[in-house]
């Protein structure tokens, strides 16, 4: 199953020395031009991101139909390429974190995960022994989200 990954999970992943988990997980990982082009934005910045060009796990892929990108102002370039790629792949995967985002990918009958989705998966398939310290981390690098949120996680983590 081709897997479609945002910008902000290989940012947080990134951060916390957990991007190995991705293609431990994922055996077809791609991302489309605008999360190149939002990575490099965050580099130029001088924030600690991968660089997706090195990364030989990780495709590279175009939406062939703009038309079939979503039409939702207040969707960012990552997401709206990620869904129309998605839209393209029907059978695939995407990794969105963004509310709206994965709210527009559920409604096209899309199959939607997180960074947090990723992390209760690695622990489930043995890559991880802990969920909770890594929960922290991702809340330390940034990665909003409620005390809900993490008690849910830490529930399906089985912690």
């Amino acid at each position: 199953m081709l897997t479609i990954c945002n910008t902000s999970p290989l940012l947080y992943l990134n951060l916390i020395g957990q991007l190995r988990l991705l293609p431990l997980l994922y055996q077809e990982i791609v991302i489309p031009q605008a999360v190149v082009t939002e990575l490099a934005a965050g580099a130029s910045q001088g924030i600690q991101v991968p660089d997706p060009k090195t990364i030989t796990w990780l495709q590279i892929m175009s939406v062939k139909s703009p038309s079939l990108l979503p039409l939702v102002i207040d969707l960012g370039a990552g997401e709206t390429e990620v869904i129309g790629l998605a839209l393209e792949n029907p059978t695939s995967r995407v990794i969105l974190d963004d509310q709206l985002g994965r709210r527009i990918a559920l409604l096209n009958h899309l199959t939607v995960t997180g960074t947090l989705g990723v992390v209760v998966k690695a622990k489930q398939m043995g890559y991880l022994t802990k969920v909770k310290p890594i929960v922290q981390d991702l809340r330390l690098a940034g990665l909003w989200m409620s005390d809900g949120l993490e008690q849910l996680i830490l529930a399906q983590a089985g912690e």
